[in-house]
């Protein structure tokens, strides 16, 4: 998988879990502080568009993670 695929799959699972812990009507429901980090990975989401950069990739790509241009034929 590339580092852009990774953050898309992230992204996606912590805001699902974190409005499934923060919404009252979630069967999960533990706090509605929870919508806090909703908010702070929807605001990193929103900067990185602008500014094009993001902490989650930097720490992918230290972590072995590859690049869309680095995938020919290997990456899945």
């Amino acid at each position: 998988m590339t580092v852009n695929q990774l953050i898309r799959i992230i992204a996606g699972s912590f805001i699902m879990l974190s409005l499934a812990l923060g919404l009252e009507a979630s069967p999960l429901f533990v706090s509605s502080n929870w919508l806090w980090f909703t908010l702070f990975v929807g605001a990193n989401l929103f900067q990185s568009g602008f500014s094009k950069f993001c902490p989650l990739e930097t720490a992918l790509r230290k972590l072995g993670a590859k690049d869309s241009n680095q995938c020919n034929s290997g990456c899945a």
